[in-house]
Protein backbone atom coordinates (compact mmCIF):
# COMPACT_ATOMS: atom_id res chain seq x y z
CA UNK A 1 0.00 0.00 0.00
CA UNK A 2 1.48 3.44 -0.96
CA UNK A 3 0.21 5.60 1.65
CA UNK A 4 0.50 9.55 0.96
CA UNK A 5 3.10 10.53 4.06
CA UNK A 6 1.73 12.95 6.48
CA UNK A 7 3.61 16.27 7.11
CA UNK A 8 5.25 17.04 10.19
CA UNK A 9 2.96 19.90 11.13
CA UNK A 10 -0.04 17.29 10.88
CA UNK A 11 2.47 14.77 12.70
CA UNK A 12 2.78 17.05 15.68
CA UNK A 13 -0.98 18.25 15.82
CA UNK A 14 -2.00 14.48 16.15
CA UNK A 15 0.94 13.67 18.77
CA UNK A 16 -0.40 16.82 20.96
CA UNK A 17 -3.84 16.21 20.49
CA UNK A 18 -3.49 12.21 21.67
CA UNK A 19 -1.22 13.86 24.95
CA UNK A 20 -3.93 16.18 25.86
CA UNK A 21 -6.39 12.71 25.44
CA UNK A 22 -8.30 14.28 22.53
CA UNK A 23 -9.22 12.61 19.62
CA UNK A 24 -10.32 14.23 15.99
CA UNK A 25 -13.68 12.24 15.84
CA UNK A 26 -14.63 13.87 19.29
CA UNK A 27 -14.02 9.74 21.37
CA UNK A 28 -12.78 9.55 24.40
CA UNK A 29 -9.05 6.90 24.74
CA UNK A 30 -10.96 3.43 25.10
CA UNK A 31 -14.02 4.62 23.16
CA UNK A 32 -15.09 2.23 20.17
CA UNK A 33 -16.17 3.19 16.90
CA UNK A 34 -20.00 2.39 16.05
CA UNK A 35 -21.12 -0.64 14.77
CA UNK A 36 -23.66 -1.12 11.83
CA UNK A 37 -25.08 -4.57 10.93
CA UNK A 38 -27.00 -4.79 7.73
CA UNK A 39 -27.69 -8.49 6.28
CA UNK A 40 -27.75 -9.01 2.13
CA UNK A 41 -31.36 -10.38 0.39
CA UNK A 42 -29.07 -14.05 0.91
CA UNK A 43 -28.09 -16.31 3.74
CA UNK A 44 -24.48 -15.55 4.16
CA UNK A 45 -24.03 -12.14 2.88
CA UNK A 46 -23.54 -9.11 5.12
CA UNK A 47 -22.28 -5.64 5.13
CA UNK A 48 -20.79 -4.50 8.27
CA UNK A 49 -19.73 -0.67 9.03
CA UNK A 50 -17.32 0.74 11.64
CA UNK A 51 -17.28 4.14 11.57
CA UNK A 52 -16.51 4.93 8.12
CA UNK A 53 -14.60 1.69 7.71
CA UNK A 54 -17.22 -0.61 5.50
CA UNK A 55 -16.79 -4.57 5.16
CA UNK A 56 -18.78 -6.97 3.19
CA UNK A 57 -19.04 -10.68 3.75
CA UNK A 58 -20.15 -13.18 1.74
CA UNK A 59 -19.57 -16.74 2.50
CA UNK A 60 -20.27 -20.11 0.23
CA UNK A 61 -19.93 -23.57 0.10
CA UNK A 62 -18.91 -26.47 -2.17
CA UNK A 63 -18.78 -30.55 -2.03
CA UNK A 64 -14.99 -31.44 -2.28
CA UNK A 65 -12.08 -34.05 -0.90
CA UNK A 66 -11.03 -33.87 2.43
CA UNK A 67 -7.70 -33.57 3.50
CA UNK A 68 -6.10 -36.71 3.51
CA UNK A 69 -4.60 -36.26 7.40
CA UNK A 70 -8.13 -34.94 8.10
CA UNK A 71 -10.79 -37.30 6.33
CA UNK A 72 -13.83 -36.58 8.49
CA UNK A 73 -13.37 -32.97 8.81
CA UNK A 74 -14.75 -30.10 6.64
CA UNK A 75 -12.49 -27.28 5.67
CA UNK A 76 -12.70 -23.39 6.05
CA UNK A 77 -10.96 -20.62 4.00
CA UNK A 78 -10.93 -17.18 4.59
CA UNK A 79 -9.63 -14.56 2.14
CA UNK A 80 -9.81 -10.98 2.32
CA UNK A 81 -9.74 -8.33 -0.93
CA UNK A 82 -8.21 -5.09 -0.05
CA UNK A 83 -9.07 -3.14 -3.84
CA UNK A 84 -8.85 0.54 -4.62
CA UNK A 85 -12.21 1.68 -4.12
CA UNK A 86 -12.15 1.34 -0.40
CA UNK A 87 -8.53 3.62 -0.47
CA UNK A 88 -6.10 4.96 -3.53
CA UNK A 89 -3.38 3.40 -1.58
CA UNK A 90 -4.23 -0.09 -2.28
CA UNK A 91 -2.78 -1.44 -5.40
CA UNK A 92 -4.73 -4.28 -7.78
CA UNK A 93 -3.63 -7.57 -8.15
CA UNK A 94 -0.88 -7.27 -5.55
CA UNK A 95 0.17 -9.29 -2.20
CA UNK A 96 0.83 -6.29 0.43
CA UNK A 97 2.81 -6.50 3.35
CA UNK A 98 -0.91 -5.33 5.12
CA UNK A 99 -2.94 -7.74 3.19
CA UNK A 100 -0.77 -10.85 3.95
CA UNK A 101 -0.82 -9.71 8.06
CA UNK A 102 -4.55 -9.55 7.87
CA UNK A 103 -5.08 -12.51 6.50
CA UNK A 104 -3.06 -14.55 8.76
CA UNK A 105 -4.87 -12.93 11.77
CA UNK A 106 -8.26 -13.90 9.99
CA UNK A 107 -7.49 -17.33 9.70
CA UNK A 108 -6.12 -17.87 13.00
CA UNK A 109 -8.83 -16.07 14.51
CA UNK A 110 -11.74 -18.06 12.83
CA UNK A 111 -10.18 -21.38 11.81
CA UNK A 112 -7.28 -22.02 14.19
CA UNK A 113 -9.60 -20.91 17.27
CA UNK A 114 -12.40 -23.83 16.14
CA UNK A 115 -15.18 -21.67 16.58
CA UNK A 116 -17.13 -23.54 14.10
CA UNK A 117 -17.41 -27.57 14.46
CA UNK A 118 -15.51 -28.53 11.12
CA UNK A 119 -16.40 -32.23 11.80
CA UNK A 120 -20.38 -31.77 11.33
CA UNK A 121 -19.21 -30.59 7.99
CA UNK A 122 -18.08 -34.24 6.75
CA UNK A 123 -20.60 -35.84 4.50
CA UNK A 124 -19.07 -39.15 3.82
CA UNK A 125 -15.74 -39.82 5.64
CA UNK A 126 -12.45 -39.92 2.83
CA UNK A 127 -14.66 -38.30 0.08
CA UNK A 128 -16.25 -35.64 0.49
CA UNK A 129 -16.91 -32.55 3.39
CA UNK A 130 -18.01 -29.84 2.97
CA UNK A 131 -15.76 -26.47 2.44
CA UNK A 132 -16.72 -23.11 3.72
CA UNK A 133 -15.25 -20.04 1.79
CA UNK A 134 -15.47 -16.98 3.54
CA UNK A 135 -15.01 -13.48 1.20
CA UNK A 136 -14.35 -10.68 2.89
CA UNK A 137 -13.95 -7.02 0.27
CA UNK A 138 -12.65 -3.61 2.11
CA UNK A 139 -15.54 -1.08 0.77
CA UNK A 140 -14.19 1.59 2.51
CA UNK A 141 -10.74 2.19 4.38
CA UNK A 142 -10.96 4.90 7.39
CA UNK A 143 -8.50 2.62 9.44
CA UNK A 144 -8.99 -0.88 12.09
CA UNK A 145 -9.31 -3.31 9.05
CA UNK A 146 -8.51 -6.47 11.17
CA UNK A 147 -11.49 -5.41 13.65
CA UNK A 148 -14.40 -4.69 10.87
CA UNK A 149 -12.84 -7.61 9.24
CA UNK A 150 -13.37 -9.98 12.16
CA UNK A 151 -16.58 -8.82 12.93
CA UNK A 152 -17.79 -9.55 9.28
CA UNK A 153 -16.60 -12.94 9.08
CA UNK A 154 -18.44 -14.21 12.21
CA UNK A 155 -21.78 -12.61 11.10
CA UNK A 156 -21.64 -13.77 7.72
CA UNK A 157 -20.47 -17.40 9.34
CA UNK A 158 -23.48 -17.32 11.72
CA UNK A 159 -25.72 -16.36 8.87
CA UNK A 160 -25.12 -18.44 6.39
CA UNK A 161 -27.25 -21.86 5.77
CA UNK A 162 -26.08 -24.59 3.74
CA UNK A 163 -27.88 -26.96 1.59
CA UNK A 164 -29.31 -30.02 2.99
CA UNK A 165 -27.73 -33.48 2.15
CA UNK A 166 -28.66 -37.45 2.67
CA UNK A 167 -26.53 -40.17 1.87
CA UNK A 168 -27.48 -43.68 0.92
CA UNK A 169 -24.53 -45.91 0.33
CA UNK A 170 -22.05 -43.79 -2.17
CA UNK A 171 -24.74 -41.44 -3.50
CA UNK A 172 -25.10 -38.16 -2.29
CA UNK A 173 -28.26 -35.95 -2.38
CA UNK A 174 -27.97 -32.47 -2.08
CA UNK A 175 -31.46 -30.65 -1.85
CA UNK A 176 -32.32 -27.02 -3.36
CA UNK A 177 -33.94 -24.63 -1.13
CA UNK A 178 -37.19 -25.51 -2.26
CA UNK A 179 -37.13 -28.88 -1.51
CA UNK A 180 -35.92 -29.23 2.12
CA UNK A 181 -34.97 -25.76 4.65
CA UNK A 182 -30.95 -25.06 4.79
CA UNK A 183 -29.16 -25.86 7.43
CA UNK A 184 -27.20 -23.52 9.86
CA UNK A 185 -23.92 -24.12 10.67
CA UNK A 186 -22.55 -25.37 13.93
CA UNK A 187 -20.64 -22.51 15.86
CA UNK A 188 -19.63 -22.76 19.05
CA UNK A 189 -18.23 -19.10 20.43
CA UNK A 190 -17.71 -15.54 17.94
CA UNK A 191 -14.35 -14.47 18.47
CA UNK A 192 -13.66 -11.14 17.42
CA UNK A 193 -10.63 -8.80 17.23
CA UNK A 194 -9.92 -5.60 19.29
CA UNK A 195 -6.97 -3.15 17.98
CA UNK A 196 -5.22 -1.13 20.63
CA UNK A 197 -2.80 1.23 19.32
CA UNK A 198 0.52 2.76 21.48
CA UNK A 199 2.23 6.08 20.72
CA UNK A 200 5.46 7.30 22.27
CA UNK A 201 7.20 3.97 23.17
CA UNK A 202 4.09 2.79 24.76
CA UNK A 203 3.24 5.68 27.16
CA UNK A 204 -0.40 6.52 25.46
CA UNK A 205 -2.87 4.38 24.30
CA UNK A 206 -6.05 4.13 21.86
CA UNK A 207 -9.06 1.72 21.53
CA UNK A 208 -9.87 1.12 17.81
CA UNK A 209 -7.73 4.02 16.02
CA UNK A 210 -8.69 5.01 12.69
CA UNK A 211 -6.57 5.88 9.59
CA UNK A 212 -4.78 8.79 10.51
CA UNK A 213 -4.23 7.43 14.06
CA UNK A 214 -2.30 4.94 12.30
CA UNK A 215 0.06 6.49 10.71
CA UNK A 216 1.17 8.17 13.38
CA UNK A 217 1.11 4.82 15.68
CA UNK A 218 4.09 3.42 17.21
CA UNK A 219 3.01 -0.49 17.61
CA UNK A 220 -0.37 -2.14 17.48
CA UNK A 221 -1.71 -4.93 19.49
CA UNK A 222 -4.86 -7.17 18.26
CA UNK A 223 -6.40 -9.21 20.93
CA UNK A 224 -8.89 -11.68 19.49
CA UNK A 225 -11.79 -12.91 22.32
CA UNK A 226 -14.76 -14.58 22.61
CA UNK A 227 -17.61 -13.12 25.44
CA UNK A 228 -16.48 -16.29 27.32
CA UNK A 229 -13.16 -13.96 28.04
CA UNK A 230 -11.38 -16.51 26.22
CA UNK A 231 -8.45 -15.56 24.49
CA UNK A 232 -8.00 -17.27 20.63
CA UNK A 233 -5.17 -15.12 19.24
CA UNK A 234 -3.07 -12.28 20.28
CA UNK A 235 -0.39 -10.17 18.01
CA UNK A 236 1.87 -7.43 18.75
CA UNK A 237 3.67 -5.70 15.69
CA UNK A 238 5.55 -2.56 15.41
CA UNK A 239 8.35 -3.86 17.64
CA UNK A 240 7.44 -1.86 21.03
CA UNK A 241 7.97 -3.19 24.56
CA UNK A 242 4.94 -3.54 26.38
CA UNK A 243 4.72 -4.56 29.94
CA UNK A 244 2.91 -7.45 31.83
CA UNK A 245 -0.12 -4.70 32.68
CA UNK A 246 -0.14 -3.05 29.86
CA UNK A 247 -1.57 -6.05 28.22
CA UNK A 248 -3.69 -7.24 31.37
CA UNK A 249 -5.44 -3.75 30.79
CA UNK A 250 -6.03 -4.06 27.42
CA UNK A 251 -7.27 -7.63 27.85
CA UNK A 252 -10.15 -6.57 30.18
CA UNK A 253 -11.01 -3.32 27.65
CA UNK A 254 -11.24 -6.57 25.07
CA UNK A 255 -13.56 -8.48 27.21
CA UNK A 256 -16.04 -5.31 28.01
CA UNK A 257 -16.05 -3.99 23.72
CA UNK A 258 -16.76 -8.18 22.72
CA UNK A 259 -19.66 -8.47 24.99
CA UNK A 260 -21.08 -5.58 23.76
CA UNK A 261 -20.39 -6.61 20.02
CA UNK A 262 -21.85 -10.48 20.99
CA UNK A 263 -24.51 -8.87 21.99
CA UNK A 264 -25.31 -6.57 19.10
CA UNK A 265 -24.57 -9.53 16.52
CA UNK A 266 -27.13 -11.86 18.06
CA UNK A 267 -29.92 -8.96 18.10
CA UNK A 268 -29.22 -8.19 14.26
CA UNK A 269 -29.14 -11.89 13.49
CA UNK A 270 -32.52 -12.58 15.83
CA UNK A 271 -34.15 -9.40 13.92
CA UNK A 272 -33.00 -10.86 10.28
CA UNK A 273 -34.67 -14.33 10.84
CA UNK A 274 -37.91 -12.24 12.11
CA UNK A 275 -38.21 -10.11 9.28
CA UNK A 276 -37.92 -12.89 7.01
CA UNK A 277 -40.31 -14.98 8.54
CA UNK A 278 -42.93 -12.52 8.46
CA UNK A 279 -42.37 -11.46 5.22
CA UNK A 280 -41.08 -8.19 5.60
CA UNK A 281 -38.90 -5.47 4.43
CA UNK A 282 -34.90 -7.56 4.75
CA UNK A 283 -31.45 -7.37 3.66
CA UNK A 284 -30.03 -4.40 2.50
CA UNK A 285 -33.03 -2.64 1.81
CA UNK A 286 -33.67 -1.96 5.31
CA UNK A 287 -30.76 0.04 4.76
CA UNK A 288 -31.84 2.33 2.30
CA UNK A 289 -34.32 5.50 4.24
CA UNK A 290 -37.59 6.65 2.21
CA UNK A 291 -37.92 9.90 1.01
CA UNK A 292 -34.99 9.46 -1.39
CA UNK A 293 -34.12 8.82 -5.26
CA UNK A 294 -32.60 5.17 -3.95
CA UNK A 295 -36.28 3.99 -2.00
CA UNK A 296 -38.08 1.29 -3.46
CA UNK A 297 -41.55 2.54 -2.22
CA UNK A 298 -42.10 6.09 -1.88
CA UNK A 299 -45.51 6.83 0.27
CA UNK A 300 -48.80 7.73 -2.37
CA UNK A 301 -50.00 11.34 -2.16
CA UNK A 302 -53.33 11.76 -2.10
CA UNK A 303 -54.79 13.51 -5.45
CA UNK A 304 -58.20 15.96 -4.99
CA UNK A 305 -60.46 14.75 -7.72
CA UNK A 306 -63.42 17.20 -7.06
CA UNK A 307 -64.61 19.62 -9.31
CA UNK A 308 -62.15 18.97 -11.99
CA UNK A 309 -64.40 19.90 -15.12
CA UNK A 310 -65.34 23.25 -13.82
CA UNK A 311 -60.85 24.08 -12.66
CA UNK A 312 -60.31 22.84 -16.44
CA UNK A 313 -63.07 25.56 -17.87
CA UNK A 314 -61.57 28.27 -15.63
CA UNK A 315 -58.11 27.11 -17.15
CA UNK A 316 -58.88 27.04 -20.87
CA UNK A 317 -61.28 30.46 -20.55
CA UNK A 318 -57.89 32.38 -19.02
CA UNK A 319 -55.60 30.79 -21.35
CA UNK A 320 -54.69 33.22 -24.53
CA UNK A 321 -55.91 32.17 -28.11
CA UNK A 322 -53.83 30.08 -30.39
CA UNK A 323 -51.89 31.78 -32.98
CA UNK A 324 -53.06 31.80 -36.80
CA UNK A 325 -51.79 28.84 -38.78
CA UNK A 326 -52.22 27.95 -42.55
CA UNK A 327 -54.92 25.71 -42.86
CA UNK A 328 -53.45 23.83 -45.48
CA UNK A 329 -49.71 23.46 -46.57
CA UNK A 330 -48.43 25.68 -49.53
CA UNK A 331 -46.78 23.15 -51.77
CA UNK A 332 -44.60 25.78 -54.42
CA UNK A 333 -44.20 22.51 -57.25
CA UNK A 334 -45.78 19.34 -57.23
CA UNK A 335 -43.54 16.25 -55.27
CA UNK A 336 -42.21 18.90 -52.80
CA UNK A 337 -42.83 18.91 -48.79
CA UNK A 338 -43.10 21.19 -46.14
CA UNK A 339 -41.54 21.81 -42.78
CA UNK A 340 -43.04 23.88 -40.06
CA UNK A 341 -46.84 24.41 -38.75
CA UNK A 342 -48.16 25.94 -41.65
CA UNK A 343 -45.47 28.77 -42.15
CA UNK A 344 -45.01 29.71 -45.80
CA UNK A 345 -41.96 27.78 -47.00
CA UNK A 346 -39.18 30.33 -48.22
CA UNK A 347 -36.62 28.81 -49.51
CA UNK A 348 -36.72 29.32 -53.15
CA UNK A 349 -36.70 33.50 -52.54
CA UNK A 350 -32.48 34.22 -52.96
CA UNK A 351 -30.52 35.67 -50.33
CA UNK A 352 -29.03 39.27 -50.65
CA UNK A 353 -25.56 37.38 -50.60
CA UNK A 354 -26.51 35.44 -53.37
CA UNK A 355 -28.69 38.21 -55.22
CA UNK A 356 -25.28 39.80 -55.18
CA UNK A 357 -22.89 37.54 -56.66
CA UNK A 358 -25.89 36.80 -59.58
CA UNK A 359 -25.61 40.43 -60.69
CA UNK A 360 -21.73 40.63 -60.48
CA UNK A 361 -22.02 37.58 -62.84
CA UNK A 362 -23.99 39.05 -65.38
CA UNK A 363 -22.15 42.10 -65.42
CA UNK A 364 -18.94 40.41 -66.32
CA UNK A 365 -20.51 38.04 -68.76
CA UNK A 366 -21.84 41.04 -70.37
CA UNK A 367 -18.55 42.74 -70.25
CA UNK A 368 -17.09 39.83 -71.51
CA UNK A 369 -18.85 39.24 -74.50
CA UNK A 370 -18.31 43.02 -75.51
CA UNK A 371 -15.02 42.54 -75.25
CA UNK A 372 -14.98 39.88 -77.63
CA UNK A 373 -17.05 42.22 -80.15
CA UNK A 374 -14.64 44.50 -80.26
CA UNK A 375 -12.03 42.19 -80.97
CA UNK A 376 -13.35 41.43 -83.74
CA UNK A 377 -13.87 44.21 -85.15
CA UNK A 378 -10.13 45.74 -85.03
CA UNK A 379 -9.74 42.27 -86.41
CA UNK A 380 -11.56 42.90 -89.77
CA UNK A 381 -9.76 46.21 -89.75
CA UNK A 382 -6.39 44.74 -89.98
CA UNK A 383 -7.24 42.21 -92.68
CA UNK A 384 -9.38 45.11 -94.88
CA UNK A 385 -5.99 47.28 -94.61
CA UNK A 386 -4.33 44.14 -95.04
CA UNK A 387 -5.15 43.23 -98.64
CA UNK A 388 -3.81 46.43 -100.32
CA UNK A 389 -0.27 45.84 -99.31
CA UNK A 390 1.96 42.98 -100.68
CA UNK A 391 2.83 39.23 -99.38
CA UNK A 392 6.18 39.21 -98.73
CA UNK A 393 7.45 35.97 -98.57
CA UNK A 394 11.14 34.79 -96.71
CA UNK A 395 13.73 33.28 -98.92
CA UNK A 396 15.16 31.32 -96.00
CA UNK A 397 14.25 27.72 -96.13
CA UNK A 398 13.48 28.09 -92.26
CA UNK A 399 10.69 28.09 -90.85
CA UNK A 400 9.99 31.11 -88.80
CA UNK A 401 9.97 30.06 -85.28
CA UNK A 402 8.33 32.55 -82.61
CA UNK A 403 9.06 31.41 -78.79
CA UNK A 404 6.92 33.23 -76.66
CA UNK A 405 7.96 33.86 -72.98
CA UNK A 406 5.50 34.12 -70.16
CA UNK A 407 6.30 37.23 -68.19
CA UNK A 408 7.34 36.48 -64.29
CA UNK A 409 4.72 37.73 -62.09
CA UNK A 410 5.21 37.33 -58.00
CA UNK A 411 3.32 34.02 -56.73
CA UNK A 412 0.69 35.08 -55.04
CA UNK A 413 -1.24 32.99 -52.69
CA UNK A 414 -4.78 33.15 -53.96
CA UNK A 415 -7.85 31.61 -52.01
CA UNK A 416 -10.74 31.37 -54.41
CA UNK A 417 -14.35 30.12 -53.35
CA UNK A 418 -16.32 28.11 -55.88
CA UNK A 419 -17.91 30.36 -57.14
CA UNK A 420 -14.97 32.90 -57.95
CA UNK A 421 -13.48 29.94 -59.08
CA UNK A 422 -16.51 29.16 -61.33
CA UNK A 423 -16.63 32.80 -62.65
CA UNK A 424 -12.80 32.85 -63.64
CA UNK A 425 -13.05 29.47 -65.55
CA UNK A 426 -15.95 30.71 -67.55
CA UNK A 427 -14.54 33.82 -68.13
CA UNK A 428 -11.22 31.87 -69.82
CA UNK A 429 -13.21 30.19 -71.72
CA UNK A 430 -15.18 33.13 -73.54
CA UNK A 431 -11.85 34.39 -74.35
CA UNK A 432 -10.42 31.99 -75.47
CA UNK A 433 -13.75 30.60 -77.93
CA UNK A 434 -13.67 34.81 -79.05
CA UNK A 435 -9.45 33.88 -80.15
CA UNK A 436 -9.99 30.63 -81.82
CA UNK A 437 -12.79 32.47 -83.95
CA UNK A 438 -10.40 35.57 -84.84
CA UNK A 439 -7.82 32.79 -85.85
CA UNK A 440 -10.12 30.94 -88.13
CA UNK A 441 -11.18 34.06 -89.69
CA UNK A 442 -7.94 34.91 -90.70
CA UNK A 443 -7.14 31.70 -91.92
CA UNK A 444 -9.94 31.47 -94.24
CA UNK A 445 -9.58 34.68 -95.85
Amino acid sequence: MKETPLSNCERRFLLRAIQERKRLDGRQCYDYRNVRISFGPEHGCCVVELGKTRVLGQVSCELVPPKPNRATEGILFCNLELSPMAAPGFEPGRQSELLVKVNRLIERCLRNSKCIDTESLCVVAGEKVWQIRVDLHLLNHDGNIIDAASIAGIVALCHFRRPDVSVQGKEVTVYSPEERDPVPLSIHHMPICVSFAFFQRGSYLLVDPNEREERVMDGLLVIAMNKHCEICTIQSSGGIMLLKDQVLRCSKITAVKVAEITELIQKALENDQKVRKEGGKFGFAESIPNQKITAFKMDSAAVDTNNVEEQAEEIITKADPPSEVFAKPILHTPGTAQIGEGIENAWGDLEESEREDAAEEEGESSATAFECQRTETEDTNTMSEAKDEPIVLSDSEEEEVVILEPQEEPKKTRYLTGLNHFRRNQSLKVNLSCHIITNLKFYLK
